[in-house]
């Protein structure tokens, strides 16, 4: 028996893509940093395209080959998942990803598998838990410091709950951190969920949420995979290496 490098299953998208001389050519899209992160942190990254035929076999089957499940950034989930019309700001719903992960997601808290939410990941997390989302942040906050301009990523201050999981890992203090989001959970609707609320923002827009009955369930509202150090990847990689024993 040895002790292998761990695998990480990252979520994608499935994309029509540019690529001279080919155009319009389906392809499996995730951004590399997702697999940087994982590699540096000790993993094996092992990407997860979406399946619209998936069912809860079919999730739980997959996750049975991964030692931990990062599921990632991308567009707003659909808002009938959790009971509420789009808002105008909302982005074209994808059904394939939605599906994919809400199952990945009930599969991984099922098996008790390691898993790190990443911006729409925690979204996600939260909706298939039975949370609801705010639509748009700027609306209740009346600034657009958590995505201020198209196409890039910006910086603000989040601080972790004491004595949360979270604050083990990063510190107790404030850190800043890589953001680019219009939407975040509505903390209220986390009650009886199994999360808990585990960083914010000044103005009040929850940042972090993470299960403590699990081994290792974190999510995060900023995109950890830009971030200059590696700490939530490691952690996670270090709780799937407890368990990632094969011939």
């Amino acid at each position: 028996m040895s002790r292998p490098r761990p695998l990480v299953g990252i979520t994608s998208y499935v994309e029509e893509v540019d690529r001279a001389p080919w155009v319009g050519q389906r392809s499996v899209v995730l951004p590399y940093r997702y697999v940087a992160q994982v590699e540096a942190a000790g993993g094996v990254a092992v990407v997860l395209p979406p399946r619209p035929d998936v069912d809860e076999a079919m999730a739980r089957a997959v996750l049975e080959r991964v030692d931990a499940l990062v599921v990632g950034g991308g567009a707003d989930v659909a808002p009938a998942l959790y009971g509420a019309d789009p808002h105008p700001s909302s982005q074209d719903a994808r059904p394939d990803r939605d599906r994919w992960e809400s199952a990945l997601v009930r599969a991984a808290e099922e098996g008790d598998l390691p898993m790190l939410g990443i911006c729409r990941g925690m979204q996600v997390m939260a909706v298939a838990a039975g949370g609801r989302l705010e639509q748009h942040v700027p609306d209740r906050v009346g600034h657009e410091g958590h995505s201020p301009t198209p196409g890039r990523y910006a910086v603000h201050a989040v601080e972790p709950a004491p004595g949360t999981v979270l604050a083990g890992i990063v510190g107790a203090g404030a850190l800043d951190v890589p953001t680019y989001h219009h939407q975040a959970v509505v903390p209220e609707s986390l009650a009886g969920t199994g999360w808990r609320a585990a960083a914010w923002h000044e103005d009040g827009t929850l940042e972090a949420m993470e299960s403590p009955s699990g081994r290792f369930r974190l999510a995060v509202q900023w995109h950890a995979e830009e971030a200059e150090g590696a700490e939530l990847f490691a952690a996670l990689v270090t709780a799937a290496a407890a368990s990632a024993v094969r011939l």
